[in-house]
């Protein structure tokens, strides 16, 4: 949606200029997964920085009992050191671009505040490291320390290239992680299976605009054309690409899916409008015999 949004603002939405498509939609996904490394480094450096402020207390001129004992544990956190383990990530994270994103300023305010929550102080309680609470003390940082604290978020809007557009994204991501972690290629934000499917899914909308748009226009009657967002526009013309020219996709899927992608990125009536009209489009195509489902052959 990005990708054809940038080309439909700079007048090269059309097949001529697939390759441009291709490269715009490559630095999208490639400042995805920095925004989402980003946002995992500043985990990992508040864990880190337990040992930092442990340090610093024990090395008081008069150290209290209390400051030679500061509990450590989240720095050897289980469920974080699988991504500190993980190849693809630390070969990212020292990337000059990643690394000089990164405020230490906030890392010590962030790892100050988390100290003072109930959270922690539960967390650190705990003598054992089990992989279920080392994980929740980490999703409590991203979710309570970090996504909902507006300052923060302020200063990823101001700092970092590209938060407003990609944080749903990242949200996205990071939800991903906290499944399967493990498992991710920080080298390659999406399958080849998806890869293929977004870069077909660009030249098809490109290649079928006009088409896309003939059976939109006798739809907005009732709607004010000339106030009609362009990202609504543009995710009809995906949805109706999708309903005609994707087969293992379910019409069902795509219109959700293209509702949930309006209300997130539009305006607050571009759900009802979206759904209105794939929703009406659909029935036409229904009725023409266009569209033809086949079950996903799962390999």
């Amino acid at each position: 949606m990005q990708t054809l949004y940038t080309l439909e603002s700079m007048g090269m939405a059309t097949p001529e200029y697939y390759q441009q498509g291709i490269t715009i939609l490559n630095d999208k996904l490639r400042r995805s997964m920095d925004l989402f490394i980003v946002s995992l480094s500043y985990i990992q450096k508040i864990a880190d920085y337990a040992v930092t402020h442990a340090a610093a207390r024990a090395s008081k001129y008069l150290p209290t009992q209390e400051d030679l004992n500061v509990n450590t544990k989240i720095s050897t956190n289980v469920f974080l050191n699988l991504l500190t383990t993980n190849a693809s990530f630390t070969t990212r994270a020292k990337e000059p671009a990643i690394v000089h994103t990164i405020d230490e300023e906030w890392v010590k305010k962030l790892f100050l505040q988390l100290q003072q929550t109930d959270a922690y102080e539960t967390y650190i309680s705990d003598v054992v490291n089990e992989m279920k609470s080392d994980k929740e003390i980490i999703r409590f940082i991203w979710e309570e320390m970090m996504l909902a604290n507006e300052s923060l978020m302020e200063y990823y809007g101001e700092e970092l290239t590209g938060w407003e557009d990609d944080k749903a994204m990242t949200i996205v991501l990071m939800a991903n992680f906290f499944k399967s972690n493990a498992r991710i290629n920080f080298s390659k934000l999406i399958s080849e299976e998806k890869e293929s499917y977004s870069l077909e899914l660009l030249r098809t909308v490109l290649e079928k605009k006009e088409y896309s748009k003939s059976l939109i226009h006798p739809k907005l009657a009732n709607w004010d054309t000339e106030r009609v967002a362009l990202i609504d526009l543009l995710l009809l013309q995906m949805g109706i690409c999708e309903l005609l020219y994707f087969p293992t996709i379910p019409t069902k899927v795509t219109i959700n899916e293209y509702i949930e992608i309006a209300k997130l990125y539009s305006t607050p009536q571009s759900g009802q409008f979206v759904n209105g009209v794939l929703d009406n489009i659909l029935k036409d195509l229904e009725q023409e015999n266009l569209i033809k489902k086949q079950d996903r052959i799962r390999k």
